[in-house]
């Protein structure tokens, strides 16, 4: 096989630099199965890496992207043959093994999914980790027992890739939506998802007791830090928050009386390392009862792969909007 392109990450104690390289199979990391890349997506944790502002890269040099798409070229795993279509969603692409910003992926075969009935390679990575996470999130939320009738949902960080598939997905459920932003501008795209009501962050009153008025039956929380805190105090007995993103900071500062007076519970969610079982569940219902309704309007952009480097400013900065989907 001849060289191909590929963007590369290299990460040591004092300094990052990233870029295209031409690679050979044998610069990547091992596996069994050898992917075509055919399409992948940008996220917050890509921008992240490839520009060194949080350690994602757990060894070096790492090709960049946690999600790709593609085509199986060889396989030397008997549950993949040439020709299949397949995605790979997290599992320590661009962290502990090369990742699908690259011509060519190759991977052990337990990380790979073939692509469900029902999804294109490019509504796989329209959804990608972004969609897949937020319906996990859901998916757990449910399980601990959240209905439409219990009261509504609020979606922090509403407008990024998570929090509008948050919304679509729930608002195809029959919750009633309200989403958390602060761009005010994006008030048409959110309630073209489904979001019901807009709330700014400004308008928030915050408090400082232990226990606030219970607002929401549960939230899908896209931010983390102050934000998070708050919604310990607000949401109401028996709500379910689905902890996700950490872009307004990692600490939480909260007391014990929402979770002994109100019963309220806190959802982990880590998509990244889902086991293969659980993986397969959520995909399968993003193929089918979780099929997002406005995935055209969530993907706000798709690139060429020559584009990817400039995007990852407007990541970092939280000017992105939706979902960018990259043509590899």
């Amino acid at each position: 096989m001849n060289k191909f392109k590929a963007y590369r990450i290299h990460s040591n104690s004092s300094q990052i630099h990233s870029g295209f390289e031409m690679l050979e199979l044998n610069d990547l990391t091992s596996g069994n199965v050898i992917i075509k890349s055919i399409y992948s997506s940008i996220n917050y944790k890509d921008a992240l890496a490839a520009t060194g502002q949080s350690k994602i890269l757990k060894k070096s040099p790492l090709v960049g992207g946690i999600d790709v798409s593609g085509v199986v070229e060889s396989s030397e795993d008997n549950r993949y043959q040439r020709g299949n279509k397949v995605l790979i969603c997290g599992s320590g692409l661009s962290e502990v093994r090369d990742g699908g910003y690259a011509q060519y992926v190759r991977i052990p075969g337990q990380y790979i999914m073939k692509l469900p009935t029902g999804i294109s390679l490019y509504e796989a990575m329209a959804i990608g980790t972004a969609g897949f996470t937020a319906a996990l999130a859901i998916d757990q939320m449910q399980n601990n027992g959240q209905i439409p009738d219990q009261g509504p949902i609020l979606v922090t960080g509403a407008t990024g890739g998570v929090g509008s598939y948050a919304i679509d997905l729930l608002s195809n459920l029959g919750f009633k939506v309200i989403a958390l932003t602060g761009k005010r501008n994006q008030a048409d795209y959110l309630h073209g998802l489904g979001a019901s009501e807009i709330v700014s962050p400004k308008a928030l009153f915050m408090g400082d007791r232990a226990l606030e008025k219970g607002l929401w039956a549960g939230a899908i929380d896209c931010v983390g830090g102050e934000l998070l805190s708050w919604l310990t105090r607000t949401v109401q007995p028996l709500g379910n928050i689905a902890v996700i993103g950490l872009t307004g900071g990692i600490s939480i500062n909260t007391t014990v009386m929402p979770f002994i007076l109100r019963g309220i519970n806190l959802l982990g969610i880590n998509s990244a390392d889902s086991p293969p079982v659980l993986r397969k569940k959520i995909w399968h219902r993003l193929a089918t009862d979780l099929k997002p309704q406005f995935i055209n309007k969530i993907v706000t952009q798709e690139i060429s792969f020559e584009q990817l480097p400039e995007m990852f400013d407007a990541y970092l900065q939280g000017q992105s909007i939706g979902r960018t989907v990259i043509k590899i």
